[in-house]
């Protein structure tokens, strides 16, 4: 509703309120410690977020050298297993390469011996690891005595000793007897071998004799 002062008369005009300011105080400090708080915890949260993204990059820099050291180490484990494979290969053939020249020599020093012994000869000859096991024949034990004197005495074997030696009952005509005998092979072949020694009773001969039978096998 308009109200119309007839009387020309000035309307005094309203006092106003004091404002109190003790009241709004308490907020403006509320307002503030909201504002700081809020400063801080973008200053950590951006702080924590950095040292995240660093730690970040760290593991991964971390596993790539661990990807790169694994496949360093399997180069090295498959360097090694050749390696032992040529090895293996190399000593192999050095010990066939050993093996051959001593078994030649071998061969060559019982052939010798035989040759040297009297009424004796072999049929049968066979080598397992360093026993070397002998079959044969002879007319007397005394020929298969010597024969194993002789064995002894040449230096390429470190024992000796007969199996099995018994008369042949097949050959009735002639006085045979067959034997067997295990030689041990010296493992460093002979120390400065002497030649095997000539039985006494040794005409010269070689081989078996008219009394002996003729040479098996």
């Amino acid at each position: 509703m308009i109200r119309i002062n007839l009387l020309g008369q000035t309307r005094p005009k309203a006092s106003r309120r004091p404002v109190d300011t003790g009241a709004a105080l308490p907020l403006v400090f509320i307002g503030a410690g909201v504002l700081l708080g809020g400063l801080f915890l973008f200053y950590f949260y951006h702080s924590w977020q950095t040292q995240l993204n660093d730690e970040n990059k760290r593991i991964q820099q971390l596993q790539a050298q661990k990807t790169d050291l694994e496949q360093i180490k399997n180069q090295v484990e498959a360097f090694e297993k050749q390696k032992i494979v040529l090895q293996q290969r190399v000593g192999t053939i050095e010990q066939l390469q050993r093996d051959r020249t001593g078994a030649q020599e071998l061969l060559d020093q019982v052939a010798n011996t035989v040759s040297r012994a009297e009424n004796l000869w072999l049929m049968s000859l066979s080598k397992k690891g360093t026993t070397l096991t002998m079959d044969g024949a002879a007319a007397s034990l005394n020929s298969v005595a010597n024969f194993i004197t002789a064995l002894k005495r040449s230096g390429y074997f470190q024992k000796v000793e007969i199996k099995d030696a018994k008369q042949d009952d097949k050959n009735q005509n002639v006085q045979t007897y067959l034997f067997s005998i295990n030689a041990e092979i010296a493992p460093n072949g002979p120390p400065g071998a002497t030649p095997a020694a000539k039985p006494a009773s040794t005409p010269g001969g070689a081989g078996p004799t008219a009394n002996a039978p003729a040479k098996k096998g």
